[in-house]
C-alpha cells in the first residue's frame, strides 16, 4: 500500500478533474442501499446541486442565500433547486419572515442522497462529487485539511467489497449520531471516499 498526503496536490485545485484524477474514477457504494432512479442519478451529476444539498443539510436556506453563498445567479440556483425538489433531494421548509419582513420560502435537504446507490456510472455523479469536494476544499483553504491518505491496493472482488462495506459501516455509524455532536457544538468536517480502477494496473 502506498500512502501520500493530500496537501502537496492542493495546488492542483485550480485545474480540471482530469488534472487531479487522471484515471477513470468509479465510486463504490455499499450494496445495501436503494438503487437510484435515472432521474435521481442525473440530479446528483452536478457539483452545484451537491453543494446545495450539503448547505441545506442542517440549515434552511433560501434561493437568495444559496445563490450568494455559491456565487451564482439566483435564476441558475432556482433551476438547480427545482431539479432537486422534483427528485426528492430537497423539500420546502416552513415559510418565514426575513430581516426585512418579507416572506421567505427556504429549502432543506431530505437526506435521501445518503440512502441511495448511484451505481458505477451514476450519470456523472462521481466526477460531480470530486468537483464539489474540490470547490469546498478550495473555499475552506489548505489549512483546513485535518487528515488525508492516497493509496494503491491490490484486491480481488471479495476483498474490495469487504473493505468498502467496512468503511461504509463506519461512516454510517458516525453519521447516525452526528446530530447530537452538532448540537453539542463540535466542529464540522467534510470528506470523500472514492475507490477507482487504475488506468495502468501493474
Amino acid at each position: 500500500m502506498f500512502l501520500q498526503s493530500l496537501r502537496p496536490w492542493y495546488d492542483m485545485i485550480g485545474g480540471s478533474s482530469n488534472d487531479l484524477f487522471r484515471t477513470a474514477t468509479v465510486l463504490v457504494m455499499a450494496t445495501d442501499r436503494t438503487p437510484a432512479t435515472a432521474a435521481q442519478a442525473k440530479a446528483l451529476g452536478s457539483p452545484i446541486r451537491l453543494r446545495i444539498l450539503r448547505l441545506c443539510l442542517h440549515d434552511e436556506l433560501t434561493n437568495q442565500q444559496l445563490a450568494a453563498r455559491l456565487e451564482c445567479d439566483p435564476s441558475t440556483l432556482h433551476y438547480h433547486a427545482r431539479i432537486l425538489l422534483e427528485t426528492g433531494f430537497l423539500e420546502r421548509a416552513e415559510p418565514r419572515h426575513g430581516p426585512s419582513g418579507a416572506l421567505e420560502k427556504p429549502y432543506r435537504s431530505t437526506g435521501l442522497s445518503w440512502t441511495l446507490d448511484i451505481g458505477p456510472d451514476g450519470g456523472g455523479a462521481t466526477l460531480a462529487m470530486l468537483d464539489a469536494f474540490r470547490a469546498e476544499l478550495a473555499e475552506a483553504g489548505p489549512e483546513s485539511v485535518e487528515s488525508s491518505s492516497r493509496f494503491v491496493l491490490h484486491l480481488d472482488e471479495t476483498a474490495r467489497d469487504e473493505m468498502v462495506q467496512r468503511i461504509q459501516d463506519i461512516l454510517d455509524e458516525y453519521e447516525a449520531a452526528d446530530d447530537e455532536r452538532r448540537s453539542g457544538g463540535q466542529p464540522g468536517l467534510g470528506g470523500l471516499f472514492v475507490l477507482h480502477q487504475l488506468a495502468d494496473p501493474d
